[in-house]
């Protein structure tokens, strides 16, 4: 499945995200959401894979959300989505989606989480194997 790659290239973590994926030859779609913002539809299929929200997706720590004085829960969910619409700027960057897996901002365990099965089954085999080998060397 291809994955959504959603940046700003401002940001450090979109850029280190972008490199990750890159690496480990991941197919994915970029989109510079300050450019380019996401719709409400968009939203809404990120928001639907948040465990809180609109406050997984939202940066109440930026300059920008603290510029406008508004607190998150005083706003109804399509004021939200508007306020997101007309300020992409307020989004966490960058947001990773496949249609069945989201990530907000890097990380470097999270990302993981976007590698084929395959490939995260062989890497376990791989870990274990080499927990085996040592404990065999321990003991022998």
């Amino acid at each position: 499945m291809t994955v959504n790659l959603y940046y700003s290239t401002s940001s450090k973590s979109s850029r280190s995200a972008r490199a990750w994926l890159v690496a480990n030859n991941i197919p994915f779609n970029e989109r510079d959401i300050i450019a380019n913002p996401l719709d409400r539809d968009e939203l809404k299929q990120v928001l639907r894979l948040t465990e809180n929200g609109f406050e997984d997706i939202v940066s109440t720590r930026s300059k920008a959300f603290k510029a406008l004085h508004i607190d998150l829960a005083d706003l109804g969910f399509n004021q939200l989505l508007d306020l997101l619409v007309e300020k992409p700027q307020l989004l966490k960057r960058p947001i990773l989606y496949d249609g069945r897996r989201l990530q907000i901002g890097y990380n470097e365990e999270d990302i993981r989480a976007f590698l084929p099965r395959s490939v995260r089954k062989s890497e376990l085999r791989a870990i274990q194997q080499k927990l085996y080998d040592d404990d065999q060397q321990a003991v022998g």
